[in-house]
């Protein structure tokens, strides 16, 4: 099976970008919501094959490889089907390198997909919410929810950060790979492996947790799926649109754009960039 090499990546990576930042910005702005949308079913899809396992010190491993496995196919639909992903457009930093694409045209796209992507993913939270499959496995879903959100608003800022830039590499690393592959199979594979690996290690997107957070915070209104959750009180007061934005959104994003921009675009750029334009 015929695939780019890594300069050849390399150079694909930055005609992307030039791509990316050329588009109109309302059909920047509607791919992005397409992507937030894309990585929500992938989200509340790996919460439902994985939630009954979650809550077992036993199977919670065994819970986080098939809530991996599912994951992925948020990441195939946005580079096959067709979408704007904050985390994969932070390789359009390739381009600024290569001096293609202007810093400002890459924070203006940047700005425009991450409020697409978030009107994205909370659209399918609430609809989530509205549509009762937290009900499932008596409430345990709604609960399990909660409690994923809980968690991740108590993080440290330190560590959303340091989860953030785990996270966005691997993803970058998947884009990458992805731009490697010629056909609809490789890029397919290359999202199913390494997404399941940043899923399974428990890294933090962004994009995900514009998913995640918003649904166990609408999750929380509903007594029966807080009581499933065995969250406290305390940490339920603490579980807000503030602190999301606050103790998650924001250290998980900066370190998102280290993992991606830093970790895969620059250092690629530096290593290859001389081979690119012989190759």
């Amino acid at each position: 099976m015929e695939a780019r090499s890594p300069a050849q990546i390399l150079e694909y990576t930055s005609d992307a970008g030039v791509a990316k930042v050329q588009r109109k910005k309302l059909g920047q702005f509607i791919l992005a919501f397409f992507a937030g949308a894309f990585i929500a079913f992938a989200s509340e899809g790996s919460n439902m094959a994985a939630f009954n396992l979650f809550n077992n010190p036993e199977t919670y491993g065994l819970g986080k490889v098939l809530a991996g496995a599912v994951f992925g196919t948020g990441l195939m639909l946005v580079l096959i089907a067709g979408g704007e992903l904050f985390t994969g457009n932070t390789l359009i930093i390739v381009g600024v390198l290569d001096r293609k694409v202007k810093i400002t045209q890459m924070l203006s796209n940047w700005c425009i997909v991450y409020i697409g992507n978030f009107i994205g993913s909370v659209f399918i939270a609430y609809m989530m919410k509205e549509s009762g499959l937290f009900n499932s496995g008596a409430n345990v879903l709604g609960g399990q929810t909660i409690k994923i959100a809980s968690y991740k608003t108590h993080l440290l800022f330190h560590q959303a950060f340091f989860l953030g830039i785990m996270c966005n590499w691997l993803v970058c690393l998947a884009v990458w790979v992805s731009y490697a592959a010629k056909d609809v199979m490789g890029k397919m594979f290359a999202c199913f492996f390494i997404i399941g690996l940043f899923i399974t290690s428990g890294f933090e997107h962004s994009v995900a947790n514009m998913y995640y957070i918003p649904a166990g915070i609408m999750a929380k209104a509903n007594p029966a799926w807080v009581e499933a959750s065995h969250v406290a009180a305390a940490q339920l007061d603490e579980l807000n649109w503030l602190t999301f934005i606050t103790k998650n959104l924001i250290p998980v994003t900066l370190g998102n754009i280290v993992g991606g921009s830093l970790l895969v675009g620059c250092l690629y750029w530096v290593s290859l960039q001389t081979k690119a334009r012989n190759a």
